[in-house]
């Protein structure tokens, strides 16, 4: 597993993105339009990350929320649906209207391609954290979770996400770092796009 970690995960990671990127390229310029002739506000959304070894990183995002949503953050905490240190609202009222579509299909999590590509994250492993509501998870998840790189998709994605507990999902996060391994991450990958085209369909055709 450790020989898989360290060049055979990276080399797969580097191929499956930069081949994404060729296929997906024309969706990520509609959907970088449509953000830009929507509302007022950059086209990407970046964020400080707690990745590998507790360094820390930027990671990209569409935007799907008003452009001052981190300053609103505060505003809207008595109302947060997650439990744990994250913060989720469902139907938060900071999205804007496309926005609300490309995250609760997953579509806005697709610039981090680019974080793969240049090595700050993996394919498949725990979702990064921002830096504060990482510092606050307990030391035995931590600590589990900073020896992989951040994942695009993980285990907890295609078993329910924010559906489930917070004690769910970092013990989904330290399978998949204990089992990582060729056939294992491709599956997580598969299922995971599947579950991406699922809900695209759900949320923009229905």
């Amino acid at each position: 597993m450790l020989v898989y970690q360290k060049s055979i995960k990276r080399l797969i990671d580097f191929l499956l993105s930069l081949l994404f990127f060729l296929f997906l390229w024309p969706i990520l310029l509609i959907i970088s339009l449509l953000i830009k002739f929507s509302s007022p506000g950059p086209i990407i959304f970046k964020q400080k990350r707690t990745g590998k070894n507790g360094q820390p990183f930027i990671m990209y995002k569409f935007r799907s929320m008003v452009n001052d949503a981190e300053k609103l953050k505060e505003k809207y905490q008595k109302i947060n649906e997650a439990d744990g240190p994250v913060f989720k609202i469902d139907n938060d009222p900071r999205f804007t209207k496309i926005g609300k579509k490309l995250s609760h299909t997953g579509l806005d999590e697709f610039p981090q391609i680019f974080n793969i590509l240049k090595g700050e994250m993996s394919l498949v492993g725990p979702r990064p954290l921002p830096i504060n509501e990482e510092a606050k998870i307990k030391i035995k998840y931590q600590t589990q979770r900073r020896k992989a790189k951040p994942g695009l998709v993980s285990s907890w994605l295609i078993k329910g996400g924010h559906d489930l507990s917070f004690e769910q999902w970092m013990k989904l996060d330290l399978k998949d770092i204990e089992k990582s391994n060729l056939v294992y991450d491709l599956n997580i990958i598969i299922k995971s796009l599947i579950l991406v085209l699922k809900l695209f369909f759900k949320r923009f055709f229905n």
